[in-house]
C-alpha cells in the first residue's frame, strides 16, 4: 500500500475529531505544562456517542474531562464546517468566563503558522464569542432567568453544570426549541441532589423513556487510572504500611467492594476508595465519587432512610417476573397490567400467608394508587402502583390482588379515599382479611376499626417501624421503585414526606410501611389451609 500524502494525511486527521485533537489541539496539565490533548477512553467514547445521536446527558464524577472534551469538539466543527453556531452555557459568569478562555487558547495555540491554509482565520474575538472567517461561531452564555437561546439558532448547544441552574425547565425548553433541524444539544454536569429537573431528565434518559441518551462516568473509570495515579500510589502505600506489607488481594474484599470489583473497580482503586473513606462518610463519598447514577444524587443532610443500605439493596433486586411467566396464572382483572404498574417478583406459594400495605389515590393522574404484598418471611412479593385509576377499580384490583396472594392480610390507609375503599372491598367484594386499628372515642371506650388512619404520630410509627424492618434485614424489598422513593424521602421540621418536586412520591413507600404494621399485627381472619 502506498504511504499517503502530505495533504491525504492533513484530510485524515482533520476529518477525524480524535486525530485533530492529538494533533492540533494543545491544552495545559495539571503541572500548568502546555501539551497535546489525546482523548481518554471515556472521551472517545462520548465522541462516539454524540456522533450517533442529537440529545446527549452525562453524569459524571469529578474532573472527567467532559469540558475540555466539549470546548476542543466545538472548535474542530468551526475549522472544519462552514456556519456551524455553537452555543456553550455555564451556570455562573466565573464558569463561563474560564471555558471561554480555554477555548481561545486552544483557538491561539492552532499551528496557523505551520499550516496557513487549514485553519479558518479569527474574523472577531469578543467577550463571549469567537466569530471565524468561514462563518462558523462559537458563543459562551451564563444561564440566568432569561431564556438562554433567546434570538439564536445553534447548530449545537452545550450546557455545562446543568443541574446547578436555575429553572433547568425552562431553559432547556428554550434551547430545544431555538436548535436548528438536527441540532445536537449536550449535557454534562455532576449531581445536585434530586429536588430538581435534571434528576427527573437523567433518570427518564437512563431508564430508557427519553429521546435523551445517557452516559455515565464513574469513579473507577478507566480514565482515572492515569489521572489519579499519585493517589492511588499513595493510597497503596499507606495500605500496605497498616497491612503488613501486603496489598488488598481479591479475597480480602468486603461485600459491596466485591460489587465494585466484579464492575471493573480493581483493587488499586478499591484501596484509594479505604483510603479515602478515612475522612468522609461513605455517603459523602457517594456524592464526590459515585459508582452509578443514583450514588451521585445522594444528598445526606435529611434523609431519612439510611442511603448506603438503600444503594446496596438496588444492587441486588431481583428483576419482576416476564409477562410470559405469569401470564397465564394471573386473574383476568390484573393481565392489563402486568410489567405496566403490576410486578410480580415471586408467584404465590399456596397455604402461604402474606402481608399488604395499601394507599388509595383519586386516579387523577397525581399521586398514585400502590399496594406491597409480602410473604410470611418477609420477601416481597409484588408491588402495583397506578395514577389512573380511580376508586371504583382499584376496590377490584385490590380485591384481586389479595385473594390471588393467598387472601393477603392488608393494612389499608383509611384517610381521605382509603375509606370509600375499605367499604367497597367489605360491602361489595366481602374481604374479610383487613386490619383493625384499636382507637378510643369520646367516652373513653375502647373499639376495632378497619384500617389504619394516619396522624403524625401514627406515620412516625408506621415510617420507624418500616425503617427498623428493612435496615436490619427482616424484609427483602424488589421494587425498584420504592427504594428510589425512599433515596427521596426526608425528614423536616418534625415531618417526614418526600422532597418536593415535580414527579416526586412516596405512595410505594407508605404502601411498603402499611405492609409491615399488617405483618406486625400477624393475624389473619380467614383459614387458606
Amino acid at each position: 500500500m502506498a504511504a499517503l500524502t502530505k495533504k491525504q494525511k492533513l484530510e485524515k486527521i482533520m476529518g477525524s475529531f480524535e486525530l485533530f485533537a492529538k494533533n492540533f489541539i494543545y491544552i495545559t496539565d495539571t503541572k500548568n505544562q502546555k501539551v497535546k490533548f489525546n482523548l481518554n477512553s471515556a472521551q472517545i467514547e462520548l465522541d462516539e456517542l454524540i456522533e450517533n445521536n442529537r440529545f446527549v446527558v452525562v453524569n459524571k464524577a469529578r474532573k472527567a474531562g467532559v469540558s475540555t472534551y466539549m470546548l476542543a469538539a466545538a472548535l474542530w466543527r468551526c475549522c472544519t464546517r462552514e456556519n456551524e453556531s455553537i452555543l456553550i452555557v455555564s451556570y455562573k459568569t466565573d464558569s463561563s468566563k474560564y471555558l471561554f478562555e480555554t477555548l481561545k487558547k486552544m483557538n491561539m495555540w492552532l499551528p496557523r503558522d505551520q499550516y496557513p491554509d487549514l485553519f479558518p482565520e479569527t474574523k472577531r474575538d469578543s467577550r463571549d464569542e469567537l466569530l471565524f472567517e468561514n462563518g462558523s461561531r462559537v458563543v459562551c452564555a451564563v444561564a440566568g432567568n432569561k431564556e438562554i437561546a433567546r434570538g439564536f439558532s445553534p447548530t449545537w448547544t452545550h450546557l455545562s453544570e446543568f443541574a446547578h441552574y436555575a429553572n433547568q425547565e425552562k431553559q432547556l425548553l428554550s434551547v430545544e426549541q431555538a436548535l436548528i433541524d438536527n441540532g445536537k444539544l449536550t449535557i454534562e454536569t455532576t449531581s445536585n441532589g434530586t429536588n430538581n429537573h435534571y434528576y427527573k431528565l437523567f433518570m427518564s434518559a437512563y431508564k430508557g423513556n427519553s429521546k435523551y441518551k445517557p452516559y455515565f462516568i464513574p469513579f473507577y473509570h478507566e480514565l482515572y487510572k492515569e489521572q489519579n495515579r499519585n493517589q492511588h500510589d499513595e493510597a497503596e502505600e499507606w495500605f500496605k504500611a497498616n497491612n503488613k506489607g501486603n496489598r488488598l488481594r481479591e479475597k480480602d474484599l468486603e461485600p459491596d467492594e466485591k460489587i465494585l470489583f466484579e464492575k471493573g473497580a480493581n483493587l488499586r482503586f478499591l484501596m484509594w476508595r479505604r483510603y479515602k473513606l478515612l475522612d468522609m462518610t461513605l455517603q459523602e463519598f457517594y456524592q464526590e465519587y459515585p459508582s452509578n447514577p443514583m450514588e451521585s444524587f445522594i444528598s445526606t443532610g435529611q434523609s431519612v432512610f439510611d442511603q448506603s443500605k438503600v444503594l446496596e439493596r438496588l444492587n441486588y433486586i431481583l428483576e419482576p417476573l416476564s409477562t410470559n411467566e405469569v401470564y397465564s396464572q394471573l386473574p383476568d382483572v390484573l393481565k392489563l397490567y402486568i410489567n405496566r404498574g403490576l410486578y410480580i417478583y415471586k408467584l404465590p406459594k399456596k397455604g402461604i400467608k402474606m402481608f399488604g400495605g395499601v394507599d388509595t389515590a383519586s386516579g387523577s393522574g397525581g399521586d398514585y394508587s400502590t399496594v406491597t404484598i409480602f410473604d410470611n418471611e418477609g420477601e416481597q412479593v409484588l408491588s402495583f402502583y397506578h395514577n389512573k385509576v380511580p376508586v371504583y377499580l382499584f376496590a377490584e384490583i385490590v380485591d384481586t390482588i389479595g385473594k390471588w396472594c393467598n387472601y393477603a392480610y392488608l393494612a389499608i390507609e383509611r384517610n381521605n379515599l382509603g375509606l370509600p375503599l375499605i367499604e367497597r372491598l367489605r360491602k361489595d367484594y366481602e374481604y374479610m382479611n383487613l386490619l383493625k386499628q384499636k382507637v378510643f372515642d369520646q367516652k373513653g371506650k375502647k373499639k376495632l376499626q378497619l384500617g389504619w388512619t394516619t396522624t403524625n404520630t401514627s406515620k412516625s410509627i408506621m415510617i420507624s417501624d418500616f425503617k427498623e424492618q428493612f435496615e436490619r434485614g427482616f424484609i427483602n424489598l424488589h421494587c425498584k421503585e420504592t427504594l428510589q422513593q425512599m433515596q427521596i424521602f426526608q425528614e423536616v421540621d418534625g415531618k417526614m414526606n418526600n422532597k418536593k418536586g415535580e414527579g416526586n412520591h412516596d405512595d410505594l413507600i407508605v404502601a411498603a410501611a402499611l405492609a409491615c404494621q399488617a405483618m406486625k399485627q400477624n393475624k389473619y381472619y380467614v383459614d387458606i389451609a
